[in-house]
């Protein structure tokens, strides 16, 4: 059943994970992270390629469905990357530190810390059941990639 619906399972996924974190964001002022915002890419596209999976012939369809893999493969890079830094095994991005430059004036060095909203990503932030967001997310993108490729091994592999 799964394999049969996978594009509106995809669908459901992608709305109930950008609705999660919507909602964390707005109702509950959890702000993300540089590395959080990044991770929400491939949802939104998975959206995208639903909308064009329902008007599409079946010739294409297997283009969108390699599409889904490369976009899983983004999403996953940050999500685990994240994972890494929240548990102090990688380094984080420049964005997610403060990156003062140097100044002798303590006036402009002043300005810099105002004018920076710097939300660190090493930071667990929100977690269910001691599992992080980025943890959850790595382990629904690893589900999507998986169910992916048997989808597409499944459909569209070489008929003997």
């Amino acid at each position: 059943m799964i394999l049969k619906n996978w594009n509106y399972i995809l669908f459901l996924i992608s709305i109930i994970s950008l609705s999660f974190a919507l909602i964390a964001e707005h109702y509950f002022k959890i702000q993300p992270c540089d590395l959080c915002l990044k991770q929400r890419h491939p949802y939104y596209i998975f959206l995208i390629i639903f909308f064009i999976l329902l008007f599409t012939s079946n010739f294409y369809k297997i283009w969108l469905f390699i599409l889904v893999q490369f976009v899983t493969l983004y999403g996953l890079f940050y999500s685990i990357w994240h994972v890494g830094i929240e548990n102090k095994l990688l380094k984080a991005p420049s964005v997610c530190s403060t990156g003062l430059l140097q100044s002798s004036n303590v006036a402009d060095l002043k300005e810099q810390i105002l004018a920076k909203k710097i939300i660190p990503c090493d930071e667990v932030i929100w977690s269910f059941f001691g599992i992080s967001a980025a943890t959850i997310n790595s382990m629904v993108l690893l589900f999507i990639f998986l169910i992916n490729a048997i989808y597409i091994l499944k459909f569209y592999g070489e008929k003997k």
